[in-house]
């Protein structure tokens, strides 16, 4: 059994890992595949976009055809995208590792849930969940720690052969301790039509969510996804109401539990990557960190996901759900409030209220994950465990989707804010025109590309003048990098409203039930 456990938690590691650990690493990636940092979006999102819209219906594949013998066929497609990812030498070789990658984390994710919470009675599963659980969150965040560790001291291509060692470890001790012939479902009709059309909705979904502020909210491309997104979404219910044997059994949506936990799996990772990408950022590009500093400003929230996660955990049965869940959301909130004042003006205070975050987030992933999964056994289960990685992927996207784009948008203000600024100071200057548009000029440029670079000491040779305009340029500097602060602080601070509705929500929704 303990053999089982470690190839199902290092395989729902690795899944989640793999969500997140690329992202520091792509300036190292761009430069060595010579393309800008833009050109490498669908590297990032194949991943998260395959696993998302495959989970459902290779679960399903998988009870037909035997649930051992698909999570080994899903450690080797995992391992095959990880080499190929590795030892890429162009970007579309790259982006092929990483779909293939994303197939095999569709098998291994879901059924690494499964099988490993039907290694134990229903009376007994708490610990098994709660240590699952506990994986899921801390590899989603442990991902920027790991990338930029690993980048900084071998090369973005570990990133990828770290996973190997694991698959091959898991794959020969599978092969060993399972019957590949065993724990096949009978399913009489297969829903093709309902895992085509799922396919085609959680497609549509995540791409738009993905690639949407690339293309323009407003383009054909992604006008064109959101009506499928709803179409096709609405045409799978329908199928499903008229299915045999539907691809996501409707009946889990009648327990108010597992309808509870949905939302708080989509909102508690929409939270949580909302800070372990967007912070990454802004120490690399405002603070002039390098990756491997950046990574580790996420060291408090990984540490306290891992703390308070078990413990969450195992306090569910005596404080219940309604009091976990809520203190796991202010705890967030109280976080995010940190991050909107004064959490990036230091590194000291950055690291408090992460601790803060990764609290909130640990005490809220180890309960959900008990409550999604405590009242099913047999197709419930399996489905309700596809049902939760494709949330935790949804709420990673939407995570992506509204906290960039809105990032981009303060961003854009907070530059215009500065150019104004540049042509106000500058003007005040007693200079020839010739010196005056090449200041503005290359203040404007310093603006937009955010480079940390001295400023000149001479510039017309008169000692007085070179002086006013040294102070300006010092002034424009801080100018700038204060709004471009702000502009990262207002995400937060336009969040905090929405956690204390969710907060308020989940005090309504909840019965402080102590039975897990």
């Amino acid at each position: 059994m303990i053999m089982k456990i470690t190839i199902f938690v290092l395989g729902v590691f690795i899944c989640m890992l793999d969500t997140t650990v690329m992202n520091v690493a792509l300036p190292q990636v761009s430069e060595s595949f010579s393309t800008p940092l833009n050109n490498l979006s669908w590297a990032i999102n194949i991943y998260t976009i395959l696993f998302a819209s495959l989970t459902i219906p290779l679960t399903r594949i998988a009870e037909r055809y035997g649930m051992h013998l698909l999570i080994m066929v899903g450690f080797i497609m995992f391992g095959i995208g990880s080499l190929i990812s590795g030892s890429s030498t162009e970007l579309n070789v790259l982006v092929i590792g990483r779909g293939i990658q994303s197939i095999g984390a569709a098998l291994i994710f879901p059924l690494s849930m499964t099988l490993g919470i039907d290694l134990v009675d229903t009376s007994k599963r708490t610990g098994i969940i709660a240590l699952l659980g506990v994986t899921q969150g801390l590899a989603a965040a442990l991902g920027p720690v790991i990338g930029g560790v690993i980048t900084q001291y071998l090369s973005w291509r570990w990133i990828f052969f770290i996973n190997l060692p694991i698959v091959l470890l898991t794959t020969i001790i599978g092969m060993i301790i399972f019957d590949l012939r065993e724990f096949r479902q009978k399913v009489t009709h297969f829903d093709f039509l309902g895992a085509f059309f799922s396919i085609i909705f959680l497609l549509s979904l995540t791409t738009v969510l993905t690639q949407g502020r690339s293309w323009g909210w407003q383009s054909a491309n992604s006008i064109l996804l959101m009506i499928m997104t709803i179409v096709f979404l609405v045409v799978f219910i329908v199928v499903e109401l008229t299915s045999q044997e539907p691809m996501i059994p409707l009946e889990l949506f009648k327990n108010k539990n597992f309808n509870g936990a949905t939302i708080v799996i989509v909102l508690s990772n929409l939270f949580l990557v909302a800070v372990t990408v967007v912070l990454p950022t802004y120490y690399t590009n405002v603070k002039h960190l390098d990756a491997l500093e950046a990574s580790l400003m996420l060291v408090p929230i990984t540490l306290f996901i891992f703390i308070m996660s078990p413990i969450a955990g195992f306090a569910l049965k005596k404080l219940g759900s309604k009091i976990l869940i809520s203190l796991g959301f202010t705890l967030m909130a109280i976080g995010y409030i940190g991050y909107s004042n004064n959490g990036l003006d230091s590194q000291l205070y950055a690291s408090v209220y992460g601790c803060f975050v990764g609290a909130g987030y640990g005490l809220i992933t180890g309960p959900i994950t008990v409550i999604a999964a405590f009242d099913f056994k047999g197709k419930l289960l399996s489905a309700s465990q596809s049902v939760s990685g494709v949330l935790r992927q949804v709420g990673t996207v939407l995570a992506v989707a509204i906290f960039v784009t809105g990032l981009y948008t303060n961003i854009t203000t907070a530059q215009q804010k500065s150019y104004n600024y540049v042509n106000q100071s500058v003007k005040k200057i007693q200079i020839s025109d010739e010196i005056r548009t090449i200041l503005i000029t290359k203040s404007k440029e310093g603006i937009q590309s955010n480079q940390n670079t001295e400023l000149p000491k001479t510039h017309t040779g008169v000692k007085r003048i070179d002086q006013q305009i040294n102070q300006i340029l010092k002034n424009i500097k801080f100018h700038a990098t204060t709004n471009v602060t702000n502009a990262f602080k207002k995400l937060y601070k336009a969040s905090v409203p929405v956690l204390v509705i969710v907060i308020v929500f989940m005090l309504g929704f909840w019965r402080n039930s102590k039975q897990y």
